[in-house]
């Protein structure tokens, strides 16, 4: 939309505070979230020579998400993690974008998806037998358990493959994740050809991470056989490419993407759900009360979804506090006009499920956790747009079925038999990367519960 000079400019901060809130820009980029916050709901930040503008609304979110999406592309940080990631669903933009979506979004189909509850019920009681190994011992890092929980997941229901055989895909994760992190504080300003420790072990990673890619294909193509899973449709997608060369990196980026970003999200949500019951124990009781009377001592099945009502108020709490996608980059294409305010073409925009989740105009007591605010029988006027953990538009998260399930199960089955204990004195922070972890790690206590009965 065209703009007039009638239109507001946002305010922000100028002089030294500005210098500060740049610092946090590479320093503390959750402070620097809440900082901005505290100066309104459409505040520009940075220097003329790079501007970012922070809208906190969910009108505001509506417009550059859904609305308007058109006019957004990728902005500060996901552009530039592309040097790491590559182009994949997170990073594409344009005919790339859609052709990927379209390729990927039949596996994600809610049939399908409901089909693989077996799969997802399976690794979970495979972690709860891990977990129970460790009772009443040294403590167990909850955060590195559920990382590989979800990628055993992802493995199983998106490609058909077990990737416990690929014993280095976690920690090449890690790295290219660490790469993308740098290249987003940077901005893509470091030379990827310097011989920085961070960079080779980076490149060490891509190779191999190309290994295991070529490793999956070839073992499916020796199966000799095709299937409606992610991996199978990207291969006769990629397969369609007349270079070669450019189909096997095409099926890197997708494939690192997709699993990346997949098992990444998941982990994180149910690490922070983890610490949240851990701090709230009658929330813990709630949970477990609810397991026992839905699941007795069988196993879930799909049509338990439904039933496990409040696990999935708890679910949906901890994510509006610690939202896995907890930052939105885009760059305006055309010049745009957002809650009555001018967005000059080129500026990079910032919506933050992390702070918009939090505002005080749309969440009573907006800090505390409350999973009855979830409770579908409490009346809200609560816009659509204050919760948005999935992203929103076009670009709403594909995987969002698979991960409130995976979640839900996973939490109910956990809590069930075991009770998970903290340190009360350890400070649990959260780490904004390409999703909101918990840096270091949570270590946990596993205790087994008397019975199944409450």
């Amino acid at each position: 939309m065209t703009t007039t000079e009638s239109h507001r400019v946002p305010a922000g901060p100028t002089g030294a505070a500005m210098l500060r809130t740049l610092w946090q820009l590479a320093r503390d980029r959750l402070g620097m979230m809440r900082t901005a916050a505290d100066y309104g709901d459409a505040v520009r930040l940075g220097p003329r020579f790079k501007t970012l503008y922070f809208f906190n609304h969910p009108d505001h979110a509506k417009h550059v998400l859904a609305d308007n999406s058109q006019n957004y592309h990728k902005g500060v940080g996901l552009a530039q993690a592309r040097r790491a990631l590559g182009d994949g669903l997170l990073t594409s933009e344009g005919e790339l974008w859609r052709k990927q979506r379209r390729v990927i979004q039949p596996a994600f189909q809610a049939k399908r998806i409901a089909a693989q509850a077996d799969v997802v019920v399976e690794e979970a009681a495979r972690l709860v037998n891990r977990l129970r190994a460790h009772r009443d011992g040294a403590p167990v890092d909850i955060v590195k358990e559920m990382t590989g929980l979800t990628l055993g997941v992802l493995g199983r229901t998106l490609l058909d493959s077990d990737l416990s055989g690929h014993r280095s895909v976690g920690h090449t994760f890690e790295v290219m994740q660490d790469q993308a992190m740098f290249e987003m504080v940077t901005m893509g300003s470091v030379p990827t050809w310097l011989p920085l420790p961070h960079q080779l072990r980076f490149r060490r990673a891509r190779r191999e991470m190309q290994r295991v890619v070529d490793a999956l294909v070839a073992e499916r193509r020796a199966r000799g056989e095709g299937g409606d899973d992610a991996l199978s449709r990207l291969i006769v997608s990629t397969g369609q490419e007349t270079d070669p060369r450019v189909g096997r990196l095409r099926m890197r980026d997708e494939l690192v993407t997709l699993l990346l970003a997949g098992h990444e999200t998941t982990a994180s949500t149910l690490g922070w759900t983890f610490h949240l019951l851990d701090r709230h124990p009658q929330v813990w009781e709630r949970v477990r009360a609810e397991a026992v009377e839905v699941l007795g001592d069988r196993l879930p099945v799909h049509e338990d979804l439904a039933r496990l009502r409040f696990t999935a108020q708890v679910i949906n709490e901890a994510m509006r506090l610690y939202p896995p996608v907890w930052m939105l980059s885009r760059i305006a294409q055309e010049p745009d006009e957002i809650g009555g305010y001018r967005v000059p073409a080129g500026a990079d925009v910032l919506i933050c499920p992390y702070t918009l989740h939090r505002h005080p105009d749309f969440w009573d007591d907006p800090d505390r956790f409350d999973p009855d605010r979830f409770d579908p029988a409490r009346p809200s006027s609560r816009p659509r747009y204050a919760y948005v953990p999935f992203g929103a538009g076009p670009r709403f998260c594909v995987g969002n079925h698979l991960g409130l399930m995976e979640a839900t199960f996973v939490t109910a089955m956990v809590v069930r038999e075991l009770r998970l204990t903290g340190d009360p004195a350890r400070q649990v922070v959260p780490e904004p990367m390409l999703s909101l972890r918990i840096r270091g790690g949570l270590p946990m206590r596993v205790t087994a519960v008397s019975s199944a009965t409450v």
